[in-house]
């Protein structure tokens, strides 16, 4: 036995309060060479007699006394410990740690923290900004508890991948340009362009889409920042390929949105582990599938 156990502990205690093995033994519900193995086990981790052994009483040796008294307290701590776990369970209470990218947190994020924070206040969500890579890997790690990924992902074992939105992706245009309906990969080439950061899924997709049709532009700028571009393109800088969630607030009036010839979407996911089981990770969970959109 390397480390002390609270289970031995608590048979010390009882044999100290109720002056016998066999007492200790029927008010622990153990057998009798049990209690009498647990304080042999603890007597030999310590090198040390911890109790008399008298047919009057038992009785505690000076380091069995020292013992007992740092026993009860680190014992009731124990105790008040998992009392508050449980008092959190049954309250829906907890930590979740949630993973997402600027954009998901800015205009989706909100809406469903504000549903779990209505229906379980007593539920603390840390957010972190991550791509979806990193989220993966902090799932993975277990340094997160959810994420909000792009699809699609490769599996990785022990995570389950969640559809969760399709969102279409729209040209967001200075509103002084003389733009056509639908916006194509060759008119959109010819003009300036923000692009979303490299790192990103969405960049990969607008690449793609431009490729199809022959094109391969240059940006002026990448960012991973959706309300920076969007500030870029109201002020003139440019134009940018981004997505347009249901229900997000009308954009800056210097602003003029068009849908995509062809049309492109993005899809997202959400990211947990197969094997999470606490009650706050499952209503956090809940709340982001109220918003499911496919």
């Amino acid at each position: 036995m390397r480390e002390l156990n609270l289970d031995r502990l608590r048979t010390l205690l009882a044999v100290a309060d109720l002056g016998s093995f066999a007492a200790a033994a029927r008010a622990l519900h153990l057998a009798p060479p049990t209690v009498t193995l647990h304080v042999a086990q603890l007597e030999a981790r310590l090198g040390t007699r911890l109790l008399h052994r008298a047919p009057a009483a038992i009785t505690a040796t000076a380091a069995g006394s020292l013992l007992i008294d740092r026993a009860r307290v680190l014992l009731a701590e124990a105790d008040e410990m998992l009392q508050a776990v449980q008092r959190q369970i049954a309250a829906r209470g907890g930590r979740v740690r949630l993973g997402a990218s600027t954009g998901a947190l800015a205009h989706l994020l909100p809406r469903a923290l504000e549903s779990l924070a209505a229906k379980h206040p007593q539920i603390d969500v840390q957010v972190a900004v991550v791509t979806s890579e990193e989220a993966l890997a902090r799932l993975s790690a277990g340094r997160l508890d959810i994420g909000v990924v792009a699809l699609p992902q490769p599996a990785v074992r022990g995570l389950r991948v969640q559809a969760w939105r399709r969102d279409p992706v729209l040209a967001f245009l200075p509103a002084s340009w003389a733009a056509p309906r639908r916006v194509t990969p060759a008119w959109l080439a010819a003009r300036p362009l923000i692009a979303n950061d490299r790192s990103t899924r969405l960049s990969r997709q607008t690449a793609e889409w431009f490729a199809a049709a022959g094109e391969r532009p240059t940006a002026r700028i990448e960012l991973n920042y959706n309300d920076a571009m969007k500030s870029l393109v109201a002020a003139g800088y440019g134009a940018a390929l981004l997505p347009h969630e249901a229900g997000a607030p009308a954009p800056d009036s210097r602003i003029a949105m068009r849908p995509l010839k062809p049309a492109l979407h993005r899809a997202l996911g959400i990211a947990y582990r197969v094997r999470a089981e606490d009650p706050s990770t499952e209503a956090a969970l809940e709340a982001l599938m109220e918003m499911r959109e496919l």
